[in-house]
């Protein structure tokens, strides 16, 4: 076969150059979307893959195209373009292939027509936002590196009246249990009640980041929502729903050299219910993410009384009149000059009742 083992796997090489030739087997699964690298690792490691009919045990080993691979005896095709999707990401969901617990996870709420796809960095259970996927492992690999400097902000709402001396230490970079925080960029939106806003931005991802550094101050937080991943923001993306990026704009971003730029930017529906929308100007301000308001019976406005007719509406006589054409029949007397005064007769034809 084709596949050449690297100078720390086994078997025989031919020169130093056609050593380096191809990739490793790990990396083309990732970039073919079957896993990440390091779950590839796993699977070659249990025996799951095989190049050129032959099972491999070791990712110490180099494929180039020619070479035909298969997981589980399907064959693997050639690697896609490098393509990115925005996820607006539910409340109540996992971010991760299979969960032991059997929770719903971000992988069976997607559309059914989505290719396979790997999550950037995660989101946890009760946490929602812009969550990137992408169908290639090094795409998700670079993006997920802190080197990559890329900013990462949320809304946060705490549960307390935080001010700026107890933000002041996350602002310069908190320790808790021995785990070194990077400063986060802190802004105090506004306080609503008990609770407050909070715009957050941090340049890492670690486990339950916020969370934790809000506890240390404090604070509580009792809704998170990521609004941007670097360049790529929230915006006007419903709940559920899955946008594609246009490849010009991956590869403008990540600097990648696509033979076809064109792709296309299409708005998939979602698998999950969602709630429905805020108008704008919600806690977040237009173009941000706002509470639901679902409207029950009790809500609807009250009818109108007197069956639902229009204010100064013609009632009575008048309105039968106006029905007909003709005008209501004046009662005897002579006319005042004033609308709507009384007549001057008297009733049963009797004349005006005389002075005294």
């Amino acid at each position: 076969m084709n596949a050449k083992p690297t100078a720390s796997g086994s078997g025989p090489t031919d020169d130093s150059s056609d050593a380096a030739k191809g990739d490793r087997i790990a990396k083309v699964l990732s970039r073919a979307g079957i896993a990440s690298r390091r779950e590839a690792e796993r699977m070659i490691e249990a025996g799951r893959v095989r190049v050129n009919g032959e099972q491999i045990t070791s990712p110490a080993l180099n494929v180039t195209p020619e070479d035909k691979i298969t997981v589980d005896n399907t064959p693997v095709g050639a690697p896609e373009p490098p393509r990115i999707w925005l996820y607006h990401k539910p409340n109540g969901l996992v971010t991760t292939n299979s969960d032991e617990k059997g929770r719903e996870t971000i992988f069976d709420a997607l559309p059914e027509d989505m290719p396979r796809v790997m999550s950037v960095g995660r989101l946890d259970l009760n946490s929602e936002g812009l969550l990137l996927l992408t169908n290639d492992g090094g795409v998700k690999r670079k993006l997920e590196l802190p080197s990559t400097g890329w900013l990462r902000r949320y809304r946060a709402r705490v549960n307390g009246r935080p001010t700026d001396e107890m933000l002041e230490p996350l602002r310069k970079g908190i320790t808790i249990e021995g785990e070194k925080f990077q400063p986060m960029d802190v802004t105090l939106d506004r306080q609503q009640g008990a609770n407050a806003w909070l715009t957050i931005g941090l340049r890492e991802g670690r486990n339950r980041e916020i969370r934790r550094a809000m506890e240390a101050v404090g604070l509580t937080v009792n809704r998170l929502i990521r609004v941007s991943y670097g360049p790529f923001q929230l915006g006007e993306l419903k709940v559920g729903e899955v946008e594609e990026l246009r490849r010009k704009v991956v590869r403008d971003q990540l600097g990648l050299e696509l033979e076809d730029p064109t792709g296309t930017a299409v708005k998939k529906p979602s698998g999950v219910r969602r709630p429905p929308r805020r108008k704008p100007g919600g806690f977040g301000g237009a173009g941000q993410p706002g509470l639901p308001v679902e409207r029950s019976e009790d809500d609807a406005p009250p009818p109108r009384r007197g069956g639902g007719k229009a204010k100064n509406a013609p009632r009575g006589k008048a309105a039968a009149g106006k029905a007909t054409g003709k005008a209501p029949a004046r009662s005897g007397g002579r006319p005042t000059g004033k609308p709507g005064a009384r007549p001057s007769a008297r009733p049963g034809g009797k004349g005006p009742k005389p002075r005294r």
